[in-house]
């Protein structure tokens, strides 16, 4: 996993605003994804139903326009893991199919760029290798054979190459010197750092660098020659993402988005755009004069135009990207967009008329269209959340998924959106999933809060029912109208509860002042919009039994579940805190995110009075409240000893408390049937202290 955190603004996962129509009102209503006909509806979403659900992602436009390419994430129960597949569909409709390359395991994939083969990545053969099928995709051949993993690839327009993303020790001038120095690291147990970082997100780095290799390809579309590194000597990490870097249309120029700053990289969020031939030389830094974040650089079609997203301010978490468009040497730079949002996943259309990026918006991720002559932009989604998309011969291909329907691929030439794949029809047929009814309040500062209620599935008129409290992570990973394998609102509607989800202070989408208002303030001003947020939906949904309830939050909501225990545990039964912060000076030192000391205005010592007013621990005598902790022990964003402590002071007070340590998992909980013993846990406790009517 590459350390590159480019623009990273996630440490830890109806009403509309009475105002002028926002670009989101102007969108049409999202697609909704359609099941196929089955009986009617007569149960809510069960733990293993979601668990089992088939994950599409990644659609990829044929270059004629006339397939789409997507990947599935299936579940192997048994095995407890996923198993990743590819599936093909007809834009003109049919049946979607399997490809049976698939049963070796297939990722990544990519079109050849005549349209006559598809790439893709597969550890089939011991490591993660990329490997080539035919459009039919029913044999593969396997292209690299590298001595350890390929974490990405492209392929470069002319068809004569691939970019691949290999990590490497940077004083390594071949891909052998880096293996025979890992195998003699195997001798060993004992691991030494001169510098941080020390551990990403869920292991302890190994000082390797993700570099991105030239591979020739031969006439047959496989490996034709020795990988050569363009990144060579770079000391930092260029990540395999589609964001990360891109090739010019004729196949000459890479350019890419990652840090350089060497020792001091963990403490910035200063990142650069970069440009150096394919073939060699060094490479030139495109935005040296922007001290904030630059990345995802994409070439025009014709090769003329360069674009990328930049971000202002250094080390000012949720700061919001613009377009900036320059020729394609970088010269003649210029702000495209001024807009309040922070623009992502920035792609050029084909007719080189116009650029695609998607933002969080009013509590949705909508996709926007930018005209690359103006910076106009124009919502091409309604409500819901759009994730990967692609665009190739005027054929729009993109995921789109809401609060009622998992992630589905939608196409769109002329008209209106059409949904081609067909993943959990039978399954989604037999449910009963409560639409979310959004509601706004004035939270602090008097401003407009948004946020949503739902009805437990089955609801009947007149009765009050139980609720959670579902508190979102970030602190600026703002609740989105999604489909989320975490914190799924439809878990707790089928379990009988309402459920209660609030955007408060430092959610993005709702402009930058609204996100920046969180920065040296966690403790207050989402609290006060928590507890607003409470009041209002308690006060407009009397069906809602606010006498039987409990909040649950993990990473920055299990930070605020510790903060709520002690500044306002009066409403609640109980208290559910996954991958929570008790200590914040000793988070903020020992987490793996060296500069994110940006959420508090600077390091513990230099600021110890805000440190000490938002956190937990100095609240801790005041706990009452029962609270369940659960903790993963490779959990190096939030580190377990923060679960530990939480669950220490619980029991040193006897307060009623239970920990449930999840082995072998890290900041999320992935493994399907741990998640859902892990689910279970939090439902069991909710509902020993607030057991749904019925």
């Amino acid at each position: 996993m590459t350390r590159s955190r480019w623009m990273a603004a996630v440490a830890f996962g109806s009403l509309v605003l009475a105002a002028a129509p926002s670009l989101a009102q102007q969108a049409s209503s999202a697609p909704a994804a359609t099941p196929a006909a089955q009986a009617p509806a007569s149960r809510g979403l069960s733990l293993k139903d979601l668990a089992m659900m088939e994950r599409v992602s990644e659609p990829r436009v044929s270059p004629d326009g006339r397939q789409i390419l997507y990947a599935v994430r299936t579940t192997d129960w048994d095995g407890n893991k996923g198993v990743n597949g590819l599936w093909l569909a007809d834009v003109s409709g049919g049946e979607p199919r399997k490809l049976a390359i698939s049963e070796g395991g297939a990722s990544g994939a990519r079109w050849a760029p005549d349209g006559g083969a598809i790439y893709f990545l597969s550890s089939r053969g011991g490591s993660n290798q990329v490997w080539r099928t035919d459009a039919a995709g029913m044999a593969a051949a396997q292209v690299t054979t590298l001595p350890f993993d390929v974490s990405g690839f492209r392929i470069a327009p002319d068809g004569k190459s691939l970019v691949l993303a290999v990590s490497v020790f940077v004083d390594c001038d071949t891909l052998a010197c880096t293996k025979t120095r890992l195998d003699a690291r195997g001798k060993s147990t004992l691991q030494t750092y001169d510098r941080l970082p020390l551990r990403d997100f869920d292991h302890w780095v190994d000082t390797r660098r993700t570099h991105l290799f030239a591979q020739p390809l031969n006439g047959s579309g496989l490996s034709g020659g020795e990988p050569r590194d363009l990144t060579a000597g770079l000391d930092a990490d260029v990540s395999a993402g589609d964001s990360s870097f891109d090739i010019s249309p004729d196949g000459r120029t890479l350019v890419y988005g990652t840090q350089t700053q060497g020792a001091g990289e963990d403490f910035t969020s200063n990142s650069d755009v970069f440009r150096v031939s394919l073939e060699g030389g060094t490479p030139v830094n495109l935005t040296e004069g922007n001290k904030g974040s630059d990345g995802n650089p994409v070439f025009s079609p014709n090769g003329r135009q360069l674009a990328w997203l930049s971000a202002p301010r250094e080390n000012v978490g949720g700061d919001q990207a613009a377009v900036w468009v320059a020729d394609a040497d970088g010269s003649g730079a210029r702000k495209l967009t001024d807009w309040d949002r922070g623009a992502g996943g920035l792609q050029w259309r084909t007719d080189g008329r116009s650029l695609l990026v998607s933002a969080a918006d009013e509590g949705q991720n909508r996709l926007f269209s930018v005209d690359a002559r103006t910076g106009r932009i124009t919502p091409l989604t309604g409500n819901g959340t759009v994730g990967a998309y692609e665009e190739r011969a005027g054929v729009l291909a993109y995921a789109h998924e809401s609060f009622v329907a998992p992630t589905q691929i939608f196409v769109q030439t002329r008209g209106e959106p059409r949904q081609i794949s067909r993943q959990n029809a039978e399954v989604l047929a037999q449910l009963d999933l409560p639409k979310g009814e959004g509601f706004t309040f004035a939270g602090w500062n008097n401003e407009l809060v948004q946020g949503w209620v739902f009805k437990p599935a089955g609801a009947v008129e007149g009765r009050r029912y139980p609720a959670v409290y579902l508190i979102h992570g970030g602190p600026k990973s703002p609740w989105t109208e999604n489909w989320s394998y975490r914190w799924n609102p439809q878990v707790y509607t089928a379990a009988g509860y309402a459920v209660v989800m609030i955007n408060f202070h430092g959610s993005p989408g709702y402009g930058q002042a609204f996100t920046d208002a969180i920065n040296d303030h966690w403790g207050d001003r989402p609290l006060e919009d928590l507890q607003k947020g409470w009041a209002a939906a308690l006060s407009n949904n009397p069906w809602i039994d606010g006498d039987r309830a409990c909040a649950l939050g993990a990473s920055y909501g299990g930070y605020m579940v510790n903060m709520i225990a002690g500044k306002w545990n009066g409403p609640w039964r109980c208290l559910v805190n996954h991958a929570g912060v008790f200590d914040v000076p000793q988070l903020m030192n020992a987490m793996d995110i060296g500069n994110f000391i940006w959420e508090f205005g600077g390091p513990s010592w230099e600021r110890k009075a805000v440190y000490d007013a938002f956190n937990p621990e100095t609240y801790a005598s005041d706990w009452t409240k029962p609270m369940l902790v659960l903790h993963g022990s490779k959990d190096f964003r939030v580190p377990m000893e923060q679960g530990l402590a939480t669950f220490s002071a619980l029991q040193r007070q006897g307060v009623p408390s239970r920990f449930v340590h999840v082995p072998d998992e890290n900041h999320w909980v992935l493994k399907p049937r741990t998640w859902v013993d892990w689910q279970q846990e939090i439902l069991d406790w909710v509902g020993r202290y607030t057991a749904p009517a019925g």
